[in-house]
């Protein structure tokens, strides 16, 4: 298994050139692309070349990919990506109720289609809001789903947890749809609270044994995505999580 890196983790850990070296070094062979590294994009990719890097999935806003599709290909195309993920809905455009969630869920389906025709990939990546009940019980996540029936899903289990949902019973019901997991851990209490409650892969509270075993049984994931939004230590994170994940393969 090539597992990757997404690149947000590495944010406050400058310059690039330094950390893409660090993730060769540390076995990984893939990247996954975040806004903060399409500046210049044929660069970028000469430097994950230098390293033997590849970047198979990148995140893209939605803006981006209803008003500015082209430039989303060109960034793309040079970087080597082949999954466009949308990663986030800025809490001023969330949905208050039913109507509004199956509206964006149409929204995703149309940027998919056009991904789609384009010779992309396409998914959604969650964070913990949609799995917070609406007023009338319904799940935005759910209600996205239902308006998507093609949408793909870059699972990330931590914020799936964070949300007060069971991961394994989403991978049960939705597992057809998992391209890619954010391969993330939340930190055992008391600990981690100088990095948001996020830990390093294997060292927290989630079990990633069995949910990479019922991941591998249950959906066709191709990519698996080591990422921690706030480490204090880049290195650290980057090492004790591959080794970690690597116990997690057979």
């Amino acid at each position: 298994m090539d597992w990757s890196f997404q690149l947000y983790s590495a944010r406050n850990f400058q310059p690039w050139d330094g950390v893409l070296k660090l993730l060769a070094e540390c076995g990984y062979r893939q990247v996954e692309g975040f806004g903060g590294v399409y500046s210049d994009p044929p660069a970028f990719r000469a430097e994950m070349d230098r390293n033997g890097l590849s970047m198979p999935t990148g995140h893209f806003s939605i803006d981006a990919l209803e008003s500015d599709f082209d430039g989303v290909r060109r960034t793309a195309d040079a970087l080597g990506v082949t999954t466009l993920i949308c990663p986030f809905l800025m809490p001023d455009q969330r949905p208050a109720d039913a109507a509004g969630w199956r509206g964006f869920g149409e929204r995703l389906a149309q940027a998919g289609e056009r991904a789609g025709k384009a010779g992309y990939g396409f998914a959604w990546h969650n964070h913990d809001f949609e799995f917070k009940a609406l007023p009338d019980g319904s799940l935005p996540q759910d209600l996205v789903f239902c308006a998507a029936p093609d949408l793909g899903w870059e699972i990330d289990v931590a914020w799936v947890v964070r949300g007060g949902a069971d991961p394994s019973a989403w991978i049960d019901r939705y597992g057809s749809r998992i391209s890619a997991v954010h391969v993330k851990d939340i930190a055992k209490p008391g600990e981690g609270k100088d990095e948001d409650g996020w830990a390093d892969v294997g060292h927290g509270t989630i079990d990633w044994a069995a949910l990479m075993a019922q991941l591998r049984a249950k959906t066709s994931a191709r990519f698996f995505v080591m990422e921690h939004d706030n480490p204090n230590d880049i290195g650290r994170f980057a090492r004790r999580s591959i080794e970690a994940a690597s116990t997690y393969q057979e």
